[in-house]
């Protein structure tokens, strides 16, 4: 069980954050090295396979690689329970290119929400489900078809 005061968990999340934003400076003090990740993964790999930071950092710099621009907001949270800590954030970018499947041009804004839930270990995460609109994002770049007919091709 967690022991940390709120207030420290929050920094904590702050933390985590920071890693999207591109700072993996302090990414092995805040990722437990058998941190896990609970994901449903579209191409049906297994997402706890890889643990630790070798699991999330790539993930990460493989969606920094595909978007600029990026601006993530905290809309809701972040929520202290116990040793858990979960928020929703919104993120907007733009498209800097690189997914196959993607018709709009570089340049192109998009926007998408999730939510995270964190558990927290000995001041570390040790645990991570994410629930993440990739299909809205996708849908704007026109790589799936959206509500309003199929992708461009």
């Amino acid at each position: 069980m967690n022991t940390l005061p709120a207030d420290r968990m929050r920094e904590l999340y702050g933390r985590w954050s920071d890693l999207w934003r591109g700072d993996f400076s302090h990414a092995h003090e805040i990722l437990a090295p058998d941190f896990v990740v609970h994901q449903a993964r579209p191409d049906g790999s297994d997402s706890g396979a890889i643990r630790g930071p070798a699991r999330m950092l790539p993930e990460i710099e493989q969606t920094m690689a595909a978007f600029g621009d990026i601006a993530i907001t905290v809309d809701v949270g972040p929520i202290v329970e116990g040793d858990l800590i979960a928020a929703r954030w919104t993120m907007r970018a733009r498209y800097t290119g690189g997914l196959d499947e993607a018709t709009a041009p570089v340049g192109t804004a998009i926007v998408f929400s999730g939510h995270d839930i964190l558990r927290v270990c000995g001041g570390m995460f040790v645990e991570y489900w994410t629930c993440t609109d990739v299909l809205a994002g996708l849908t704007q770049l026109g790589a799936v078809s959206g509500p309003n007919g199929p992708a461009r091709r």
